[in-house]
């Protein structure tokens, strides 16, 4: 392989990281967004992240089982389609307003994204010598934060249409009025979204045209003492550390989904925001989660990361208590401090799980990513608490979380050295 086509490869993979980051942080816009044009509750509007995230779930282990079977380049590839035709099938699915059919299409669009996770991160390890290889990764996840910061800018300015109707408003129109409004509000998705599935193809077309090397697992003597696929998650649920880890996960991801999701809803009832000003301050609150990656891996060097955790979660939990007890600006302001204490969390939990796996280091980190199915889970749960009281309360939900993800902190403390894995 040439040195411009591995530079070239190097491009395409780290695009894929700015791919699903930017798909999966457009959710917070589409929540608020189709509540209004397609008139749902709280909890309904929750199941753009339920879609999405149960997407990860359910193709995790099949994503890495095709590409030990037709390679990782074909994976990356039907990945690359599928973002693609999911993308697409949001035109037809905005056009009738079909909330399960947008759902339908957005599984499908994730289904992809699982793809490209699956493969991109030891994908972007082989693509030059071994020395570069942390320091390839973590350049190639800062465009997942970057796509994180953009992802509400980008969607606030060309999703949201500022414009957010009473029910008294909307009892005021006629039928034909309101059915005009509630199409164009729904159509607001279908430029942008068929600008990503373009720039998906092409990127799928340059990496199909590009030679990169395959990756040959080397774990196939994981398969030891003729153990089925299912007796080795049996047996490998059955370690504390993994379990306990991936329940950590599930609450990490699914308290991230919520408090982001419901970002906007939450300064629009309790601070009286307009939503694209809203959007505007979610993408500063992210600015501030992929600097919070930094910062925390630098604290890390001279900090127990066990115990950063630990400290980050109590944080946290103040932080939401204090957005629900008080009013106003200041309330949004404390929720965006929030994502700056997440920042650190999903690696520091992944690396406390495998600890200790040894040849099923592999496996082991599968079930460890399919505990995102939290985010499938966690925000429905919030929108449910929102409709029946309000969204100021559904925020408690997440207090809940950060509290177990504590409880496993506390019974890490003993871990004196942890070599952070670069995940999520």
């Amino acid at each position: 392989m040439t040195k411009n086509n591995n530079q070239v490869a190097i491009i395409l993979v780290t695009s894929l990281f700015f791919i699903w980051g930017f798909a999966l942080n457009l959710n917070p816009i589409l929540i608020p967004h189709l509540k209004k044009a397609c008139q749902l509750t709280d909890l309904q509007s929750s199941y753009v992240d339920s879609a999405s995230y149960l997407a990860y779930f359910l193709l995790a282990i099949p994503a890495g089982q095709f590409m030990r079977r037709f390679g990782y380049k074909g994976g990356i590839l039907l990945g690359l389609l599928l973002v693609a035709g999911g993308a697409f099938l949001l035109y037809p699915a905005s056009a009738v307003r079909s909330y399960a059919f947008i759902l339908l299409a957005l599984f499908i669009l994730f289904s992809g994204s699982a793809f490209l996770e699956t493969a991109a991160n030891p994908y972007i390890t082989v693509l030059g010598d071994n020395e570069g290889a942390t320091q390839r990764i973590n350049f190639a996840q800062s465009f997942n934060g970057l796509a994180a910061f953009f992802a509400p800018l980008v969607g606030g300015t060309f999703i949201l249409s500022g414009k957010t109707l009473t029910p008294a408003q909307e009892h005021a129109m006629s039928p034909d009025q309101l059915n005009a409004y509630l199409n164009k509000e729904a159509s607001a998705v279908q430029v942008p979204y068929i600008i990503i599935a373009l720039v998906v193809l092409s990127v799928a077309f340059w990496f199909y045209k590009t030679h990169v090397p395959e990756i040959h697992d080397d774990d196939d003597d994981e398969n030891k003492k003729g153990e089925s696929l299912i007796q080795r998650i049996v047996h490998l649920l059955a370690k504390k550390q993994l379990r306990t880890g991936a329940f950590a996960e599930f609450f990490y991801v699914g308290a991230q989904a919520g408090v982001l999701s419901f970002f906007i809803r939450f300064s629009e009832r309790v601070a009286g925001m307009e939503e694209k000003s809203a959007a505007y301050l979610l993408s500063l609150s992210l600015l501030g989660f992929m600097a919070g990656r930094f910062i925390g891996t630098a604290l890390m060097r001279a900090i127990n990361p066990v115990k950063l955790l630990a400290s980050y979660c109590i944080v946290n939990i103040g932080l939401l208590i204090l957005s629900v007890a008080t009013h106003g600006s200041f309330s949004v302001y404390a929720l965006m401090c929030v994502a700056f204490f997440m920042s650190i969390m999903f690696p520091t939990i992944f690396s406390l799980g495998i600890r200790g796996l040894r040849s099923e280091t592999k496996l082991g980190s599968s079930l460890l990513i399919m505990g995102i199915v939290g985010g499938a889970v966690i925000p429905p749960i919030m929108g449910k608490v929102s409709d029946l009281t309000s969204i100021r309360y559904a925020y408690l939900v997440p207090v809940i979380c950060f509290a177990y993800i504590l409880y496993f902190a506390y019974m890490n403390l003993k871990v004196k050295k942890l070599d952070i894995v670069t995940a999520h």
